[in-house]
């Protein structure tokens, strides 16, 4: 029963986060356009992809935790999204 829970929070959690990564791309996108600057918006696909394949990797397999190619895919999906939102928070706020 709890497994089952867990395999769907962990699907369920992927959409919240797709959602606050879009709103970061739209921010991204509108940066770009008005300040001429290159925020590289297009590329936080990558971590929206690599966190549903890590999401959906850990919901298939019969454990909560110790899979190695799910935590590959989750923390390179978190420095996908930490490179990328230091850029961002580079151009729009330090660099001004």
């Amino acid at each position: 029963m709890s497994l089952s829970l867990n395999q769907f929070f962990m699907l369920f959690m992927w959409f919240p986060l797709t959602a606050l990564l879009l709103l970061l791309m739209l921010i991204a996108r509108f940066f770009e356009r008005f300040s001429g600057q290159t925020t590289y918006y297009k590329w936080i696909i990558v971590p929206v992809v690599l966190f549903g394949f890590g999401f959906v990797r850990y919901a298939s397999i019969q454990s909560i935790a110790g899979d190695a190619l799910g935590d590959i895919l989750l923390g390179m999906a978190g420095l996908s999204l930490l490179l990328l939102s230091s850029r961002l928070y580079w151009l729009m706020i330090v660099n001004r």
